[in-house]
């Protein structure tokens, strides 16, 4: 799907335009000088700051120059770089396809999703960036529409669905939960549980609905709890879901590292991975290949993902051309964690535990 978009970056005679007034006006009231009446100055200096306009962007907005960079902010806390290896393998794949043109990488950590759409203001309208790669897609996600208004090239990791006209590069996380399902229904699980990530992002949606169908074709008992994909909440769930009277015999977790997290809160209450639980880790990583046991995985080419974002916006910014492609589906890597399920007692899947509510 190819189209042209137009980007457009806000500049002294659109403020001019809005205001009614000349350039000359324009730039006595960025710049603090005298020449006009002091109402008119504020009208301008707020009609700038709707437009999202900068003063200190003015003279590299008027010489048409190219940033050489493009921008990624995460809306995650700044430890997520530390542990969680999905972004560290994304980032190599973006500055593969980056550093190959001899562009720049600009990243930034933000506490929430109104500071990052602030930095994409800020970055756009003070020439930062020449572009964006967009992370964590969320549900009715208002970055799409500021992006959109804003004309700033930007490419999404993740989608299809929910991203407006932009471009997207994302993975079938839908076949591969329905693939990790019926794994576990052939080994004869019949209660399997699913530690989902946070539930207003885009995949925890794309992934829960894909596993719930499934469960529900396979007349398997249905479980799902989410979490903030941090580790203390994965150990937290997990230890929950073990003590209830009636637990999974299997559990798939959003990620690798509520993986590991749920692994270590098995152990600790003195439960035998696989003979008690099997486990499932989302993307695969050496966290899961050197635990014990080694833990079953689906493994996606994140590094190839974060390549062709970065190369879908170096098009986009180049030819103003919208790209969207799937990426193939993640392949299951089957080791120590799974295995049959234990002898248990036939049991109501809508007794204790919830099971089926």
């Amino acid at each position: 799907m190819n189209q042209k978009t137009n980007l457009h970056r806000v500049t002294i005679a659109d403020i001019a335009l809005r205001a009614g007034v000349s350039k000359g006006a324009v730039s006595y009231a960025l710049n603090g000088r005298p020449g006009i009446s002091e109402l008119t100055r504020q009208r301008i200096l707020k009609i700038a700051d709707d437009l999202g306009w900068y003063p200190n962007s003015a003279a590299r907005a008027l010489s048409g120059a190219r940033a050489g960079a493009c921008g990624l902010v995460l809306a995650r806390p700044a430890e997520t770089l530390a542990f969680e290896p999905f972004f560290m393998e994304l980032i190599a794949g973006i500055e593969m396809e980056l550093s190959r043109r001899s562009v720049g990488l600009t990243l930034q950590v933000a506490h929430d999703i109104e500071a990052e759409m602030a930095i994409y203001r800020r970055w756009w309208a003070e020439r930062r960036v020449d572009g964006v790669l967009v992370v964590d897609p969320r549900l009715k996600d208002p970055r799409v529409e500021q992006i959109e208004k804003l004309g700033l090239p930007a490419v999404v990791i993740g989608g299809p669905e929910g991203i407006g006209g932009l471009s997207a590069v994302w993975s079938d996380d839908a076949g591969a939960l329905v693939d990790v399902v019926r794994y576990l229904a052939r080994l004869g699980h019949e209660r399997i549980a699913r530690v989902a990530g946070v539930p207003e992002f885009l995949c925890t949606e794309v992934r829960t609905e894909a596993y719930l169908a499934t469960v529900s074709e396979l007349s398997l008992s249905p479980r799902v709890v989410t979490t903030d994909f941090m580790a203390e909440s994965g150990a937290r769930v997990t230890r929950q879901l073990l003590a209830d009277p009636l637990p999974p015999t299997a559990i798939i977790y959003d990620s690798e590292v509520l993986a590991v997290a749920g692994l270590g809160a098995a152990h600790e209450m003195g439960l035998s991975v696989p003979l008690d639980v099997s486990l499932v880790a989302w993307d695969d990583s050496t966290y899961c290949q050197v635990v014990h046991p080694p833990l079953t995985a689906v493994k996606r080419d994140i590094p190839a993902m974060g390549a062709h974002g970065a190369s879908a916006l170096l098009a986009l910014i180049d030819d103003g051309v919208i790209t969207r492609t799937g990426e193939p589906r993640g392949r299951l890597m089957t080791r120590g964690s799974t295995a049959r399920p234990p002898h248990t007692p036939v049991a109501s899947p809508r007794g204790a535990g919830g099971w089926g509510a």
